[in-house]
């Protein structure tokens, strides 16, 4: 059937059953609507405010998520739904067009730090990227206690995949995001700072939502490996949090007992270009090392005489990310170091 179009308030995440969403937000410019691809699954045990969403194209030019997400859409079997499961492939439709990090047909915002107070509403933020944070914060949050982001690295930076979340104060709260990263089954487990404003987690943590992040591939890509993940996750989510019956096994470094786990909380984990470059990588991601140990050089080509500027690590730990394209930017992190952490 061809999927509805409706405006935020028609939505109907409540109802038994199945049903295929456009939502409609107005378009600023073009006499239309900007449509966000939107699925939910309810089952007769749905509780108001139970349920699971996954969001994918937080960033437009992130495509493990869209390609896992949309993949679910067709394998979920509406019968086995126990409660309320929103699948979202693309949440930020204008960016995914021109496949840019920010909103650059439109606002030129990213919706990775448009959760801020007054997005959708404020004289200057009233633009369509603030407009999607409005509608999650009204239309999605409400229904839903466990939330899945998943990003990739697009084009400037390559991670060891992983599932990643924020420091957590709660220690109810914390377990369970942190069992419900690891059955990802990533190579990394990565606990990232919090200061950021505007990040989609951030809120949904705020809020005393599970929340997990992702980081499945590079280069404007889609993985394979990436893609397995992030189906993995959200099945294992679903199953985990009783909103979809079933059982599921651990897969690849959870199966096999070896992920790390890795926190860049600190900015000394962090290694900026000094001058724009050119980086060559030498060691790859998920590697341990110790401070000092070369990861890298940045080479300067319009002094091609001069030795490539040496990339070290600043502190003991792992790989956790490095700069993906050559071509890199004064201030831009080309590496990033993680405290290398114990997995419970």
């Amino acid at each position: 059937m061809p999927r509805e179009v409706v405006q935020p308030d028609g939505l109907d995440l409540d109802t038994p059953g199945r049903r295929d969403y456009w939502v409609a937000l107005e378009h600023g410019t073009m006499w239309g609507t900007h449509l966000i691809p939107v699925t939910v699954f309810v089952g007769n045990q749905a509780k108001p405010g139970r349920g699971l969403v996954a969001f994918g194209s937080t960033h437009g030019n992130e495509y493990e998520g869209p390609a896992a997400i949309k993949n679910l859409m067709e394998e979920i079997s509406a019968d086995e739904v126990l409660g309320r499961i929103i699948l979202i492939p693309v949440l930020n439709p204008e960016a995914f067009r021109t496949g840019t990090r920010d909103t650059v047909g439109a606002d030129g915002v990213n919706l990775n730090r448009a959760f801020v107070e007054g997005a959708g509403r404020q004289p200057g933020m009233t633009g369509i990227t603030h407009r999607i944070a409005d509608f999650v914060r009204d239309f999605v949050w409400p229904h839903v206690h466990v939330v899945l982001d998943l990003h990739s690295g697009g084009q400037q930076i390559r991670f060891d995949l992983c599932a990643s979340f924020h420091p957590i104060d709660d220690p109810e709260l914390a377990t369970a995001t942190a069992e419900t990263a690891r059955w990802f089954g990533t190579p990394l487990v990565m606990i990232y700072q919090n200061r950021t404003p505007g990040l989609l987690t951030s809120e949904a943590e705020r809020l005393g939502k599970i929340t997990v992040g992702t980081e499945l591939g590079w280069g404007e890509a889609v993985l394979s490996e990436g893609v397995r993940y992030g189906r993995q996750g959200v099945l294992a989510a679903a199953i985990h949090h009783k909103q979809l019956r079933g059982k599921i096994q651990p897969i690849g470094h959870h199966a096999a007992g070896t992920q790390k786990c890795a926190a860049i909380v600190d900015f000394d984990c962090y290694v900026p270009a000094p001058f724009d470059g050119h980086y060559e990588e030498v060691l790859l991601c998920g590697n341990r090392v110790r401070r000092g140990d070369l990861v890298g050089r940045l080479h300067d080509f319009q002094r091609i005489d001069e030795r490539p500027w040496p990339v070290v690590a600043s502190i003991d730990g792992v790989v956790v990310g490095q700069a993906w394209g050559a071509r890199v930017r004064q201030g831009q992190f080309i590496l990033c170091v993680g405290v290398e952490q114990t997995l419970s």
